[in-house]
């Protein structure tokens, strides 16, 4: 009809693309302020965290873990309040170690709250969030990255001494991640073995750290040796007190002991060499921390989810550690007292 309006759109076209773009709009305006708060929120964990801690091996099998878990239960047993992060995406381990499998998180006001295992030590794992344990974490890096982010932005940390941040192998998108995440980060921890190969690698971690500006705080060479105890006696059963004897080792080798007033002796068999460790660290310049011995109730324990520091708490295992955290408290004191910042 003349004179009618004639309409320049589709009957229903906007009505129904306007809503959508203000979804869009809001779902972008949503995601920007959640990205604003996990920044804030990580500011505040290095405000509230005194000493972060990256601990970092060059290759798998060295115990990296295991280091990593003994490193926080040691500080707990001092009575320092410590918190456990497993960046491990792809294989998380250190709920089963800590014999926190099955743990449901608490989640209030959009903050994820920490699982509490042994001595009090906070801890948050990939490990929590999977159903189904044996089906593989398949992502893609900026999925991943996304995830350690919100492993660091959005968990209710609270007041801490130390937050150590256990990493897969190698020197890749995990380690960069958060250094670059987390401000004034302490530095990292290497953990080896005393092979050839693995020292070789470690020496890759140590140089990470010092392209990224991040103190390498020490080295630590994990299996050195296996100890061996036994007692000597007499035909009547009186010890051979304060005495050198001889014992047969592996293939036959012969051993040198010395006992004690009782009689009794130990050995340290070095089943993969010794001595590496501290050897790459004075090459490099860095810190050496101390040796773990190859100790098969770690293995066990890992198994049992009962750290080796929590079952036998006055054993050489718990006192190798406790040895290895006195001198990375000594490290990071030394820090402190220079006034060292990272940015």
């Amino acid at each position: 009809m003349a004179g009618s309006p004639v309409s320049t759109h589709s009957p229903g076209g906007d009505e129904k693309k306007e809503p959508e773009t203000n979804n869009e709009q809001k779902a972008q305006m949503e995601q920007a302020y959640q990205q604003m708060r996990r920044k804030m929120r990580m500011t505040r964990l290095a405000e509230d965290v005194r000493h972060k801690i990256m601990v970092l091996s060059g290759k798998g099998g060295v115990g990296k873990s295991t280091v990593a878990t003994g490193l926080a239960l040691s500080l707990a047993r001092m009575g320092q309040k410590v918190g456990l992060l497993d960046i491990d995406i792809t294989g998380p381990n250190l709920p089963k170690m800590l014999g926190l499998e099955g743990t449901q998180l608490h989640v209030e006001e959009g903050q994820i709250h920490p699982a509490i295992g042994p001595h009090g030590v906070k801890v948050i794992s990939m490990a929590f969030l999977i159903e189904d344990p044996d089906k593989p974490v398949i992502w893609r890096g900026p999925i991943k990255l996304g995830a350690i982010q919100q492993f660091i932005g959005d968990v209710a940390w609270g007041e801490l001494d130390h937050l150590i941040i256990d990493f897969p192998p190698g020197t890749s998108d995990e380690p960069l991640t958060v250094s670059q995440s987390i401000p004034n980060m302490d530095g990292v921890v290497i953990v080896t073995t005393p092979q050839e190969v693995a020292l070789l690698d470690s020496r890759k971690s140590i140089n990470f750290a010092k392209t990224m500006n991040l103190p390498v705080l020490g080295v630590v060479e994990n299996m050195r040796g296996y100890s061996v105890h036994g007692s000597a006696a007499n035909s009547d059963g009186t010890p051979i007190s304060n005495a050198t004897i001889e014992i047969s080792g592996p293939s036959g080798q012969k051993i040198s002991a010395e006992t004690n007033d009782e009689g009794d002796w130990d050995v340290l068999l070095d089943l993969f060499k010794s001595g590496g460790g501290e050897e790459s660290a004075k090459e490099m310049d860095v810190p050496f921390l101390g040796s773990l011995p190859f100790d098969p109730g770690i293995v066990r324990g890992g198994d049992d989810g009962v750290h080796r520091i929590v079952s036998e708490p006055d054993g050489a295992t718990a006192d190798a550690f406790e040895l290895i955290v006195t001198r990375l408290i000594e490290e990071l004191d030394s820090a402190d007292d220079d006034g060292v910042t990272i940015i």
